[in-house]
């Protein structure tokens, strides 16, 4: 019997690998009206795991900023 490979997982993110082998993660719910308005960004895609975990970073400092009124 065979263990299945670990999938990798961003908490409050679903992680979607395209038969391409590309990442997309989508955030689960949804940022405030103020983050959004900022710029953010609820679906990022890049070529590797550890690109599309960056990305995903960057989206949520971005939505903390804008609620916090911090400028980026």
């Amino acid at each position: 019997m065979h263990d299945a490979p670990t999938v990798p997982t961003i908490p409050g993110w679903r992680l979607i690998i395209s038969d391409a082998g590309r990442f997309w993660a989508i955030r689960n719910r949804a940022f405030p009206r103020t983050a959004l308005r900022a710029g953010t960004e609820p679906t990022v895609d890049a070529d590797t795991f550890e690109e599309v975990r960056e990305a995903v970073a960057k989206q949520e400092e971005k939505a903390r900023d804008a609620v916090e009124g911090v400028p980026s």
